[in-house]
């Protein structure tokens, strides 16, 4: 089975720092929860700081191992491994130099970096205790299939081979305008939350003709805020569904930056605009970064395909979430974000397969 994104979960430990010491690591499927790979072994007498970057390292190499080619969020609850991987903070030990160079060789260009707390690392945790017991560890899955040859990889693209099952369609319906939009100001999660303006109606009335007019359409899912909450409405009542809202699809939260426009904010937060986009962990003054952002709509996305498999999803939402889902699919760099433009009221439709590929249908459509 291929993967087009992973959890890895890495901790380390020493029993007397420096002591006897120990890593553990594994592979998520983030759609599932299942393991894919797990390993833990003892480094003899280490620091806890060893035995963290130790871990990541395993980690990272079992992912290129069982799911190569897949985009990558690490999770650890290491502050010190997070942030020095992430560029927040400089790695001044010179023990941790070559661990720290060596897990930056293994990450992919735009692996997500994630504090979580010790609680929510217990399974990587348990692997580098056992380690240090002598609890056997249970044996990884068999290794990934070797690359396909030329002719035929076809066989494994969406589209190219029969599935055994339907793909479950998602349709992204971006909100319709509003004051906001028409003045291209910042609108995010904890900003005015704007309604749709006499354009922003008459677009959501559009939009909701043509999806009943195209039909088969399942389940309508929606961010709460009052645009997209309009929005839905609009579609739900056409097709006569019933509109559920999901906090997962919210808006960037763009914190002190609500409400100016793009020139305002370069004029008042220079140096932290100029920061924002040189990378997509950093996060507006008083808000969030959009690594942030798409780990929640990554998780709303895997609930619909749980929620409704087979089906097809209209996915009420706002132009970050629907691009970081683009992104998503075609695993382009984070920043190819900041190339795309998504027009009020537009439609975009991805398929995802049982078997964990999706191919982007269309993008950007005005119905």
């Amino acid at each position: 089975m291929s993967f087009t994104h992973v959890i890895v979960e890495a901790d380390g430990g020493s029993r007397g720092n420096p002591g006897p010491s120990a890593y553990g690591a594994l592979v998520r499927d983030p759609a599932t929860g299942e393991v894919i790979a797990q390993d833990g072994k003892t480094l003899g007498v280490a620091t806890n700081n060893v035995a963290e970057y130790s871990g990541l390292i395993a980690g990272l190499e079992l992912a290129a191992e069982y799911a190569p080619n897949a985009s990558i969020e690490v999770r650890m609850d290491s502050k010190l491994v997070i942030e020095q991987m992430a560029g927040r903070w400089k790695i001044k030990h010179p023990d941790m130099k070559p661990l720290a160079a060596k897990a930056q060789g293994l990450a992919p260009f735009g692996t997500e970096w994630t504090w979580v707390p010790r609680a929510q690392n217990s399974a990587a945790d348990e692997l580098a205790n056992n380690a240090l017991d002598g609890v056997p560890i249970p044996l990884r899955p068999e290794p990934a299939k070797p690359p396909v040859a030329k002719d035929e990889r076809k066989k494994s693209m969406p589209g190219w081979s029969p599935q055994t099952e339907p793909p479950t369609q998602l349709i992204f319906l971006r909100h319709g305008e509003t004051p906001h939009t028409a003045e291209k100001r910042f609108s995010g999660s904890t900003g005015d939350n704007p309604g749709l303006s006499e354009t922003g109606f008459a677009q959501a009335a559009a939009a909701a003709e043509h999806l009943a007019r195209q039909g088969g359409i399942d389940a309508v899912v929606h961010s709460p805020m009052l645009r997209t909450r309009q929005t839905a409405e609009a579609v739900a009542t056409r097709l006569g569904i019933e509109a559920v809202a999901d906090e997962g699809w919210v808006e960037c939260n763009f914190g002190d930056w609500d409400g100016y426009t793009f020139a305002e904010v370069q004029e008042k937060w220079p140096e932290q605009l100029n920061d924002w986009l040189e990378t997509t962990t950093v996060a507006p003054p008083g808000g969030e970064s959009f690594d942030t952002c798409a780990r929640r709509a990554r998780s709303a996305r895997d609930g619909i395909l749980a929620r409704y498999p087979g089906k097809t999803v209209v996915v009420v939402t706002h132009v970050t979430p629907i691009k970081l889902m683009v992104r998503s699919v075609l695993q382009a760099p984070m920043a190819s974000i900041f190339r795309m433009e998504l027009r009020p009221a537009t439609l975009t439709e991805i398929h995802w397969y049982a078997d964990g590929l999706a191919s982007l249908r269309n993008f950007n459509v005005v119905p």
